[in-house]
């Protein structure tokens, strides 16, 4: 069994990850219908208006903190190896870090400043506006699935 403060950092890896789910949850499962069911330009201005408000600190320390953590746990897996439950802290950390950060910059930060640089009343937003909306949600469940599986793979790894 884990245990000492290796398991305290493996229970905050559950945590932030969890976290981390439940916010890219909720953008598949109504944020982003909600949103495209709205004209284009309020659909723009409103999304332009949460991506701002995501990087500010209450969700950059959540999301931020949380790659820091299950790469921390990841390093230490490494290091120790514990008899019990390293697969799954390894498996756990690299769907996080992979499946979820790596996502997020490489597919929908960019998406997120193309729609930043838009005029939300511009024929070109009302254009770029249905198809961000399909590739961003689409990449999203990728990013919901793998911060919960990270999370279910550190429950794994305590028991």
């Amino acid at each position: 069994m884990i245990d000492g403060p290796y398991f305290a950092l493996t229970v905050l890896g559950v945590l932030g990850t969890a976290l981390v789910a439940g916010v890219f949850c909720a953008f598949s499962t109504f944020v982003m219908r909600g949103l495209a069911a709205l004209p284009p330009a309020r659909g723009v201005a409103a999304m332009n208006g949460i991506n701002v408000a995501a990087v500010r600190p209450p969700f950059m320390i959540v999301f931020l903190g949380s790659a820091v953590v299950c790469a921390v746990i990841a390093v230490v897996t490494f290091v120790v190896w514990p008899e019990r439950g390293a697969v799954e802290l390894v498996v756990g950390s690299v769907l996080y870090l992979a499946g979820s950060f790596a996502v997020t910059r490489a597919a929908h930060v960019p998406r997120n400043d193309v729609l930043l640089g838009l005029d939300p009343d511009s024929e070109e937003a009302a254009a770029y506006w249905p198809r961000y909306v399909r590739e961003w949600t689409r990449w999203n469940h990728i990013r919901t699935v793998a911060s919960a599986a990270a999370a279910v793979a550190y429950v794994l790894a305590l028991t």
